[in-house]
């Protein structure tokens, strides 16, 4: 049950979550490509695709960092190529890289509307497309969309409906792929959070201090993540996957590993269904 020699590709993986899965396959000995925007030090955001690939090649993986905006087909070809060239294929593809902005209709200037749009669904959909090729010669192909179940509620749309349009976006390019490419093989699934993950955009954008307080840590995403990746891609297809929920099915019991330092009730994160939070024993505060 390994990662060993498998190559993943991850966009915008140069920090939290994203950074958190491609550490946790290197731990196998896997391949990733780091394909993100960030190769100068930001001045509110750490690492860049430069310290990601130091730290993979520290944690016993390969790392291959590539400059890249999703939003422009030419660098994502690219990035798809030099990847191929340097690991000889591409088994898994994750879509993390994302944008978001929590405000009104009338709030929302249309070139941050843009800008999730473009990143959100447009880039889910553009790197799956450049690595479908690729995955089609894996041996258990994966796609991963970090992207929440399609709960078609009011109470997501109406406070952010451009946020959660663009979000649902991937999601729906979870619900479509999965099934156009059952036949060759390629597992296209979703993943979300039950809680709040303590990422940057949590602290900037999400309540600072005391909700990174009330979440837990990237890691357990990537646990979730790898747990994923090592089902059969033809079997395991079409979900849409809740961390705590992956982990539970794998035989986790304590999930305080994730959240040392949280005392309390968790955060409960966007989107998340009702159903979820009603079948979870973790105490959780529903915030959003």
């Amino acid at each position: 049950m390994s990662l060993k020699g498998k190559t993943l590709f991850i966009s915008g993986g140069s920090r939290g979550i994203g950074l958190a899965i491609a550490l946790r396959a290197a731990r196998d000995g896997a391949n990733v490509t780091i394909a993100a925007k960030t190769a100068e030090p930001h001045p509110k955001l750490p690492g860049t695709i430069h310290t990601a690939a130091e730290e993979i090649e520290q944690a016993g993986g390969k790392a291959l960092p590539v400059l890249c905006d999703i939003r422009d087909e030419a660098q994502v070809a690219d990035a798809v190529a030099k990847t191929v060239e340097r690991f000889g294929g591409i088994d898994i593809c994750v879509n993390n890289a994302s944008a978001i902005q929590l405000t009104g209709t009338l709030e929302t200037d249309m070139k941050r509307y843009d800008l999730m749009h473009q990143i959100n669904t447009r880039g889910t959909f553009l790197v799956s497309k450049m690595c479908i090729p690729h995955l089609k010669l894996a041996k258990n192909p994966h796609i991963l969309n970090l992207a929440p179940p399609l709960d078609m509620k009011a109470k997501w749309f109406k406070n952010h409906v451009a946020y959660t349009m663009a979000k649902f976006g991937m999601s729906m390019c979870t619900l479509g792929m999965s099934a156009e490419f059952a036949k060759d093989g390629i597992a296209v699934n979703s993943l979300w959070p039950i809680s709040t993950i303590d990422t940057a955009a949590v602290r900037n954008l999400l309540g600072g201090a005391t909700v990174a307080a009330m979440s837990r840590s990237p890691d357990i995403m990537a646990d979730a993540a790898h747990a994923i990746f090592m089902r059969p891609s033809r079997e395991a297809t079409g979900n849409f996957y809740i961390d705590e929920e992956v982990l539970s099915a794998e035989g986790v019991t304590d999930f305080s590993v994730y959240a040392p330092g949280a005392k309390g009730s968790l955060a409960g994160d966007f989107f998340v269904p009702d159903e979820v939070f009603a079948n979870s024993e973790t105490k959780i505060t529903r915030t959003f």
